[in-house]
């Protein structure tokens, strides 16, 4: 009986030690909760009296202040520069300028006119610096994955299709947009997809016409899959155009423009599959006749906007297999376009659709910049008899709504002398590093020039040309003399 007796105090001592346990639970819990901060006041934590902004205050006092170093107007710095002894980046000089301040100019330099680096809309940007500023937390689509688990942002494709139909360049609206790393992937990614399956003991011939764009063969080249190869030139196949059943393992490069000699083309080779390269297909490179309606078409941001470094290209693409194919092989090659770089392009491109004819239309401003370097090097290569330049009819644009001026990308060069067999080198020799006819199926008696890069390249390029010419009257002159 003695322990029944004891029961109801032995049950109260556990209720009161319960009781005391649950107490200092919640006490502790309480303590270390008031102790974090709500999301808001982490978000807040940064702030120095910026009204609605915080923590996003100094990632724009940083872009700000290197924005705003001049390298007295021949470089510039940048968030990523190498940062020197004061703690803060320096500036990187433009091509033949040098010093701190890329204030000294370069002694006796050869002027780079290779590269097709876009930096003639690089004025545009700084003039537009506030409607193309971007600016994301550090834990923005942290994601492999996009909206509704995709690699593409859904409100980028609608943006770049209302682009399209404004530009009047290609229709858009029925067809499959796929993101690449620059058109450089898409490149690869739709030879890829239009090549017999691997199964099939067949190999796809990979063709363009004369004189091309060299990444077409190199590309291919290098890969070297068993599924395609480099065939050449189109000349042959365009002759056997007449049976398209001989063609149907053809795979045929069109840019259009042509890069390097800035002729609008269409496909040849008749049962082929044409990849067509759009890549200067806006106004201020081209005319735009009409909207284009391939099959397969590519276009990309670094001749749209001149966002070379952030390396986004884009496809349309009607048939559903071969965008199942080509997006295929760049999930397994990067899993999409960086989610980053599509987040710029949106805000570059909603930019460029909001200021459509108007006073701060990016065609316009790019057209007037490269009419004028092609008007002022036709004006100093018209007194040569050494070399000569590809002939551009102004043509209607539909765009523009009259007849333009030629602007192209690049000048195609013909060497006119039978000694000048090498034109590249002969260039060369006058401090004009060009790229070579023979690198683009033509002969070597032809090379490019690049009008696309900065104003100081372009000014420098026009120098050394002038000096060229010059050097050629002094010697006629000594010839008559004798």
């Amino acid at each position: 009986m003695e322990p029944a007796s004891r029961t109801p105090g032995v049950l109260g001592h556990h209720v009161l030690l319960c009781s005391s346990l649950l107490l200092n639970a919640l006490l502790v819990a309480h303590h270390f909760l008031s102790a974090l901060p709500a999301p808001s006041e982490l978000l807040g934590a940064a702030s120095n009296g910026g009204g609605s902004l915080s923590w996003s205050l100094q990632a724009a006092r940083d872009a700000e202040s290197v924005a705003a170093t001049g390298c007295s107007g021949h470089g510039r710095v940048f968030l990523d520069g190498i940062v020197g002894e004061d703690g803060r980046p320096g500036c990187e000089c433009n091509t033949c300028f040098e010093g701190a301040d890329c204030s000294v100019r370069t002694a006796d330099c050869t002027v780079d006119a290779d590269s097709g680096d876009p930096m003639f809309l690089e004025p545009y940007w700084m003039r537009h610096a506030e409607a193309s500023a971007v600016v994301f937390s550090g834990w923005n689509r942290m994601s492999y994955r996009a909206t509704d688990g995709r690699f593409q942002s859904v409100e980028l494709e609608r943006i770049i299709k209302q682009l399209h139909r404004a530009v009047g360049n290609a229709v858009a609206d029925d067809k499959h947009i796929v993101f690449g790393t620059g058109s450089a992937q898409l490149i690869s990614a739709l030879v890829y997809a239009l090549s017999p399956d691997s199964n099939s003991g067949s190999s796809a011939g990979v063709v363009a016409t004369a004189p091309y764009y060299p990444a077409y063969k190199t590309s291919t080249v290098l890969f070297d899959s068993r599924e395609n190869h480099w065939e050449g030139s189109t000349a042959t196949w365009a002759n056997a155009s007449g049976n398209s059943t001989m063609n149907e393992d053809i795979i045929e490069f069109v840019t259009s423009p042509n890069n390097p000699d800035a002729q609008l083309r269409k496909p040849v080779v008749g049962g082929a599959s044409a990849i067509v390269d759009h890549a200067y297909y806006w106004p201020h490179f081209t005319h735009i006749p009409a909207a284009d309606d391939e099959d397969v078409m590519i276009f990309t941001a670094s001749k749209l906007s001149g966002h070379a470094s952030s390396r986004f290209g884009w496809a349309l693409i009607r048939d559903e297999k071969v965008v199942q194919r080509v997006n295929d092989y760049i999930q397994q090659n990067t899993m999409g376009a960086s989610r980053d770089t599509q987040l710029r392009m949106l805000g570059i491109i909603k930019s460029i659709v909001a200021n459509l004819h108007g006073k701060d239309d990016i065609f316009a401003f790019g057209q007037d910049v490269m009419t004028a370097k092609w008007r002022k090097l036709n004006a100093v290569v018209s007194r040569s008899r050494r070399i000569s330049l590809q002939k551009i009819p102004p043509q209607y644009c539909t765009y523009l709504g009259k007849v333009r001026e030629p602007s192209p990308a690049y000048a195609w060069v013909k060497c006119e002398r039978e000694e000048d067999g090498d034109c590249s080198d002969m260039l060369l020799k006058a401090k004009i590093i060009t790229r070579p006819g023979d690198w683009c199926g033509a002969s070597s008696r032809y090379t490019r020039i690049s009008l696309l890069k900065s104003q100081d390249d372009f000014d420098l390029l026009l120098e050394r040309v002038t000096e060229l010419v010059d050097a050629e009257k002094d010697t006629t002159a000594g010839s008559n003399s004798m």
